[in-house]
């Protein structure tokens, strides 16, 4: 078999590579236990063509669906497997900012053959953007996106296969990762950054940040570069985003394992040795080779550098001199996104998932209430985390994390949140990736994206386990072995209050290819057909009418189990008839991700992440992650 170049993997897939997680078995078993409660095949799903699909209030059958299906302002675009974006009849796309693109007017010019040097590499937009929010700041539109990974054989191609040979070389990789923060200004040309707007400004590997919460000051915590455990530097792997009700913005760290290694000794203190296995911290890193050039990431002198990544990141995009805060109340894991939801007594919910096979989601919940105007600082930092439990009977409940449940106390609990969730007996799931709140429902939703190691043993025929000795076995919320298309779930608190620690849950859709998959549960559900295929649901969020924009990232081979796919894409759902319709296509090879609106909502803002074409400049660039700017041509409303 051919050896596989980590630096041309994405981050997922090299952090899958390197740290594969158990497969498990007993499909039959659960199916069996699930069709003997009430509502899960028998009333809630139904697969294969001609099924009605899910549940209570959803659809009535496909005369429901149809007469409801005006809610979509577009005609269904076809598949696409060509290096360009699409979108429908009526709609157009630009491109509003690419890899490289000047913040300021001191930045240095892109080279479409050479990208940037390092000198000014931090004044530039950042790579592979994924997550994104909006705020309007003064009137002034100010877009904060993040720049998950670096893609080192396109960042760094003066050198032979995209490994950094110097400090250099590791120093631009760090400084095109993070968050960029970008005043935005709609022209008769479009919209544009507006370079050396005072609210401009980069949050890369080397940003001074701020620690709060239990872990704050904790002897783990506690560094080279700070003694007293209570700041950190950088932030890592910013994968998907979030908001808070009081205007700042969430980044999410996820796979940031990858960037630490070792020059000798791994550490043998138990605690952190645990932690190092379940959350995949080896020696061996060959991604990006940080810890051969900078001694911060090298666990072999600075054990406890891991320990300061994982976190939820609070930015304020209307203060470019505040430190942004990292929050250990929220836990330490592979964030994917954060999505708030205001309880009825005003306390603040924030829902996130662990983005990795066989791992668990989480609710956080404040301790205080967010009074408009009023002081936030203590709203995710005193309050209580959970952890969430799928029961077969379509209902759930959220398993509070704290020393009697856990026995580990508060601190242990926020660094490392992944045992304290298989010490309560949390639910495994198929990498739950992005979470969405509707605002015109009490409800939520969370795309699991895939799972291909479901339903295997090992060779002595016992069932595998995840890293923290979890089993995987099919379950309700997760019934299919060697899942490959993924599923998104829905659930809907008790009491209509998000603070409740119980609720019911469905499947809005389980993606498939009934084209491949004449019947059962690998065709989908029934709101998935030929016209509407897709795999691996991520990116996720739900605009003011309640529609529901799914992104995804998956296999774009357009063969076998995905024929008839075509390149990843972003398709609209109805929450109240299950009908989906595909909007946009991306370039091939890239995943589409991020998605947020203009202030007015005349405007749509999608991230275009690691196309495989050289998009958007033509063959004779490099190719550059993007965000395009997508309108109505009658500039009507788009969410």
């Amino acid at each position: 078999m051919k050896d596989i170049d980590p630096r041309d993997l994405s981050a997922d897939d090299w952090d899958e590579l390197n740290f594969p997680r158990p497969k498990v078995q007993g499909f039959d078993a659960v199916v069996e236990r699930a069709i003997s409660r009430r509502g899960f095949l028998g009333g809630a799903l139904a697969f294969g063509s001609g099924a009605a699909v899910m549940g209570t209030a959803l659809l009535k059958g496909s005369t429901a669906m149809a007469e409801q299906s005006n809610r979509f302002a577009f005609e269904q675009l076809a598949p696409q497997t060509d290096g360009t974006v699409h979108v429908p009849q009526g709609y157009s796309w630009n491109t509003l900012v690419r890899w490289g693109d000047p913040l300021f007017s001191d930045a240095p010019a892109f080279d479409a053959k050479a990208g940037i040097p390092v000198a000014g590499s931090d004044r530039v937009f950042g790579e592979n953007t994924d997550g994104m929010e909006l705020f309007n700041v003064g009137g002034k539109e100010i877009l904060v996106v993040n720049s998950e990974y670096a893609n080192t054989k396109t960042n760094l191609p003066h050198t032979e296969d995209g490994s950094p040979q110097s400090a250099d070389d590791v120093a631009i990789l760090q400084n095109f990762q993070g968050v960029s923060v970008m005043e935005l200004e709609e022209g008769a040309e479009g919209w544009a950054v507006v370079v050396d707007s005072p609210l401009n400004r980069r949050i890369t590997h080397n940003t001074p940040m701020q620690i709060d919460g239990p872990a704050a000051g904790h002897d783990l915590l506690k560094t080279a570069g700070d003694a007293t455990g209570m700041t950190s530097m950088g932030t890592f792997n910013n994968c998907g985003s979030g908001r808070t009700p009081w205007g700042t913005y969430l980044t999410c760290e996820e796979n940031f394992n990858g960037y630490f290694g070792a020059t000798g000794e791994m550490p043998t203190q138990e605690a952190t040795a645990a932690g190092y296995a379940r959350y995949g911290i080896k020696g061996d890193n060959d991604r990006y080779n940080y810890h051969l050039f900078d001694a911060r990431f090298d666990v072999t002198q600075n054990p406890n550098e891991p320990h300061c990544a994982g976190y939820i990141v609070e930015i304020d995009p209307a203060d470019p001199e505040k430190t942004p805060v990292k929050h250990t109340a929220l836990g330490r894991f592979k964030h994917e996104n954060a999505a708030y939801a205001l309880a009825p007594d005003g306390r603040v919910a924030i829902y996130m998932g662990d983005d990795e096979r066989g791992e668990f989601m989480y609710k956080w919940l404040s301790r205080d209430v967010y009074t408009p105007g009023g002081d936030t600082s203590t709203l995710m930092s005193e309050g209580l985390l959970y952890v969430a439990k799928f029961n077969d009977d379509m209902t759930g409940e959220w398993l509070a994390l704290t020393p009697e449940t856990t026995g580990m106390d508060a601190a242990m609990i926020s660094i490392f949140t992944r045992m304290a969730g298989s010490a309560v007996g949390a639910t495994t799931m198929d990498r739950p990736e992005w979470i969405a709140v509707n605002p015109t429902a009490v409800e939520a939703y969370c795309c699991l994206t895939n799972n291909s190691r479901r339903g295997a043993k090992e060779e002595d025929g016992s069932i595998k386990t995840n890293a923290g000795g979890d089993v995987m076995d099919v379950n309700a919320v997760n019934p299919r072995e060697t899942n490959e298309y993924g599923q998104i779930v829905r659930w809907r608190p008790h009491g209509d209050d998000h603070a409740a620690d119980t609720f019911d849950w469905d499947l809005y859709v389980m993606a498939g290819n009934p084209e491949v998959h004449k019947d059962g549960m690998y065709a989908g559900t029934s709101n998935i057909n030929a016209g509407n295929l897709f795999n691996s649901p991520d990116g996720m969020q739900i605009d003011t009418t309640g529609l529901i924009w799914i992104q995804t990232d998956g296999d774009d081979s357009n063969e076998g189990e995905f024929a008839g796919m075509g390149n990843n894409q972003m398709l609209a759902g109805d929450p109240a008839t299950g009908e989906i319709r595909r909007f946009l296509t991306g370039p091939n090879g890239s995943e589409v991700t991020g998605l947020t609106w203009s202030t007015d909502r005349r405007t749509m803002f999608v991230g275009i992440q690691h196309p495989g074409a050289p998009f958007p400049d033509g063959p004779d660039s490099l190719p550059r992650s993007s965000i395009v700017a997508v309108k109505r041509d009658d500039n009507a409303l788009i969410g």
